[in-house]
């Protein structure tokens, strides 16, 4: 009882420029004090409680909360997610693959638990020449049932599963993907183009103003695998934007590659960019893409079906890897245009002609044979570069004599079918040095003839 009289001493020394109301009822059980009402709030001079200053203290009061200015996406975002520091080290590797219930999926506007009809709001408000009046409509007892069955049905977040022919090298993800054929432009539409992602990721700019920002490039090759192909890079905050700036800029930019008989390259060439270099070799028919990942699809994209392709230097700059098998491809040159630089004729040899020369270029003017000297075609055409070859290893035995024993059986045999397509091209037959003089040491094709019964 003491000190609730202190207070109220207290109370009745503030200042008189303070107007204030003090209701106290004293109760046998005990006090009870009313709250204060202040009716001005102007001081002119400081109060003193017990010869002391008091200041009141004045607090701020949030009239707003950030619960009413962001949308619910945002808000499950703040709880949900990890910031980017947080990824950096690895935190939240399981975020992303739990959705949060949409509690809205399943309702319409304007209909609830009272089924009525709102023209205007779950009706129009004229139908015909009536104007629809507001009325109730039949309840639905099974409404609450089937909201809560639609909310138990959207379970965890799953990947989409892609059949294993729709799959890139990267798995699940974009590269390697088709993502369709580019936009049609007015009546023109892309008819038997198809589009494969190369390179997908995300960059980062830093700016003064705005700080570091973020968006999503997107490298693609599209093409009709007839001979017309092209490529592009673009950017955007999203990916799916990025990806249609992407291939409908590479459908601007198409260029026709000249092809062997539509399915190989015409000679073997030599190309390069950056620190990327690449070996491409003419390959028959049925040999398949032996070859960087980027420049099989590319491949694909073109027509292109039997190459082996050797990658130098930088491999995993899949736009460097790209742009130089593009060079090479759209710097080849025609047969004719190698007899006319090489001044010689042209000749292919093929297995199936028995590697008879076949004659596939002539030119305007031919070297005189005084003039021909030893020229390697493949050296020409790739400006004198050559694939590195890893040298050849140490054999654990060589000083064994048994391997001196296998290397002196064996070298008879050394490089034999390379000698065999040289003989069947000069003298058109498998034949010995001996041969004028001993006929016997002529190659005989012994034949199996058939019984007659």
């Amino acid at each position: 009882m003491a000190g609730l009289w202190n207070v109220a001493k207290c109370f009745l020394q503030l200042s008189p420029n303070y107007v204030c109301s003090l209701r106290m009822s004293i109760r046998p059980i005990g006090v009870t004090v009313q709250p204060i009402t202040l009716f001005s709030t102007v001081q002119t001079s400081p109060p003193i409680i017990s010869s002391k200053r008091f200041t009141p203290v004045v607090s701020t009061v949030r009239n707003t909360s950030f619960f009413n200015k962001l949308p619910a996406d945002k808000l499950w975002k703040g709880v949900t997610s990890v910031s980017n520091a947080g990824k950096k080290r690895g935190r939240g590797r399981a975020v992303g693959k739990k959705m949060a219930k949409n509690l809205n999926k399943g309702q319409v506007v304007g209909v609830g638990k009272t089924n009525m009809l709102w023209p205007g709001l779950n009706s129009p408000i004229i139908q015909g020449r009536e104007l629809i009046q507001q009325k109730k409509l039949p309840d639905d007892p099974d409404r609450e049932a089937k909201l809560l069955k639609l909310r138990d049905e959207m379970g965890a977040f799953r990947l989409l599963r892609l059949s294993p022919l729709e799959r890139g090298w990267s798995g699940p993800k974009l590269p390697g993907r088709s993502v369709g054929p580019p936009d049609p432009v007015g009546e023109d539409n892309f008819e038997g183009f198809d589009t494969i992602v190369l390179e997908f990721k995300t960059v980062c700019n830093m700016k003064g103003n705005l700080g570091r920002t973020r968006r999503t490039s997107a490298f693609v090759v599209t093409g009709n695998s007839n001979g017309l192909a092209g490529f592009a890079t673009g950017k955007a905050q999203l990916g799916m934007t990025a990806l249609r700036k992407a291939k409908n800029r590479a459908a601007q930019k198409l260029m026709y590659v000249e092809r062997y008989n539509e399915h190989t390259v015409l000679h073997d060439f030599f190309a390069a960019f950056g620190k990327t270099r690449v070996f491409v070799q003419k390959k028959p028919e049925g040999y398949g893409l032996i070859c960087h990942r980027a420049i099989r699809e590319i491949c694909k994209a073109v027509g292109i079906k039997d190459i082996y392709a050797k990658v130098e230097g930088s491999t995993k700059n899949v736009q460097h890897v790209a742009k130089a098998f593009m060079v090479g491809l759209l710097q080849q040159k025609t047969f004719e245009k190698i007899a006319e630089e090489t001044k010689l004729h042209v000749v292919e040899f093929r297995k199936e002609r028995d590697y008879f020369p076949q004659i596939m270029a002539k030119p305007s003017e031919v070297k005189t044979t005084k003039a021909i000297d030893d020229m390697d075609l493949n050296l020409h055409l790739n400006a004198g570069k050559v694939v590195s070859k890893r040298k050849k290893g140490f054999h654990f035995n060589e000083s064994d004599p048994s391997w001196q024993n296998h290397l002196s059986k064996t070298e008879r045999f050394r490089n034999r079918d390379q000698v065999k397509v040289n003989l069947l091209v000069e003298h058109g037959e498998v034949r010995s040095f001996l041969a004028d003089k001993y006929p016997e040491c002529r190659h005989v094709k012994f034949s199996k003839k058939m019984e007659e019964s």
